[in-house]
C-alpha cells in the first residue's frame, strides 16, 4: 500500500522490509506506518545480526530492486516476498537474509 505521497507504507495488515546491499530497510513511521511489535523484533534482530537497518522512505522501484523483501504482522510473522506486481524479487526465491532472521524469530517467540 502506498501513502497518500505515493511511498510504500505497508501493506494491508504487515510491515513491509527489503533488502538491498545487507541493509535493511522499512518505510520509516512517518509514512503513516503502525509500529508493530514484530516490526520491532526484526530491527533487533537485524541489529543483532550486524546489519545495517534503516527507517526510510522506500518507492516501488526500491521494492523491485531490492535482493529481498519480506512482510510482518502479528498473525503472518515474518513471510517472505518473491514477486511484487509481477516483478520477481531476485531469484525468485526467499533471501538468505529473510530465513536468518525467520529462523531467530522463530527462536525468540518459543522462548
Amino acid at each position: 500500500m502506498l501513502n497518500t505521497n505515493g511511498y510504500v507504507a505497508e501493506c494491508t495488515g504487515d510491515n513491509i522490509f527489503i533488502i538491498k546491499d545487507n541493509v535493511l530497510k522499512t518505510p520509516a513511521l512517518y509514512h503513516g506506518v503502525l509500529e508493530g511489535i514484530t516490526r520491532n523484533l526484526v530491527l533487533e534482530i537485524g541489529n543483532e545480526l550486524g546489519l545495517k537497518s534503516e527507517e526510510t522512505t522506500i518507492t516501488r522501484f526500491d521494492l523491485f530492486n531490492s535482493d529481498e523483501c519480506f512482510v510482518t504482522g502479528t498473525a503472518a510473522e515474518i513471510v517472505p516476498v518473491i514477486s511484487i506486481d509481477k516483478n520477481v524479487i531476485k531469484d525468485g526465491k526467499p533471501g538468505k537474509i529473510t530465513r536468518k532472521i525467520n529462523e531467530i524469530y522463530r527462536k525468540r517467540i518459543m522462548n
